[in-house]
């Protein structure tokens, strides 16, 4: 499979680690449950990216289900992060919301669904580390505006419709300035509730 994937290194990097390029993500060791929801929206086109839509469109299901699972199996090291370029009352308004929510405005916090770690749940939910700000700001402002999808219930997008562009820039700025774990790895499947169903996870990882 290393490979067959040859085609993703320019854009994702060896392994799926990343390039300098920001807005290309890290592809290593994401669940492999989310990595082949995208694999299928994108395929199925409901991610709209012309390059991706042209390479996946004529694979099968199962075909993207290993290509999930080989990079779900990656481990390079995570990039250390950069220095913020935001003031600190930014980096303290984006830590409240990342830890805390906001529940006035219905904003859960992002922990209660990517972890305490912030390194996300098996099988579809995400790490949050590694990411530079702009690829953030710019996921966040896709799910704000309708431009990224998910399965339905789309929580993504209903948490984020919730934010301004004041919190995705928060957000986004210090999520990316936060230290890499020790252990990147997403948590196991249902070690931790969500707070209302998502369609990217199974329902039994959710409170009903």
């Amino acid at each position: 499979m290393a490979e067959r994937v040859q085609a993703c290194t320019p854009c994702h990097g060896i392994q799926g680690r990343g390039t300098s390029d920001p807005y290309f993500p890290r592809l290593a060791g994401k669940p492999s449950g989310y990595l082949y929801n995208q694999l299928l929206a994108f395929r199925n086109g409901r991610r709209k990216y012309p390059p991706m839509n042209y390479l996946l469109q004529f694979l099968p299901e199962a075909y993207l289900k290993q290509i999930a699972d080989y990079f779900a199996a990656q481990r390079p090291p995570l990039p250390q992060p950069g220095p913020a370029d935001v003031s600190e009352a930014v980096l303290d308004h984006g830590k409240a919301l990342v830890t805390g929510g906001d529940a006035s405005r219905g904003v859960p916090a992002c922990v209660s669904c990517h972890g305490s770690l912030l390194t996300g749940q098996e099988p579809g939910i995400p790490g949050l580390l590694g990411l530079r700000a702009s690829y953030l700001s710019a996921q966040l402002g896709g799910w704000r505006y309708g431009t990224r999808t998910a399965i339905a219930p789309d929580c993504m997008q209903i948490v984020a419709g919730h934010l301004t562009e004041d919190d995705v820039r928060a957000v986004a700025a210090w999520l990316s300035a936060q230290p890499v774990p020790a252990d990147p790895s997403p948590a196991k499947n249902d070690a931790f509730a969500l707070p209302f169903q998502c369609g990217s996870q199974p329902e039994e990882g959710t409170l009903k």
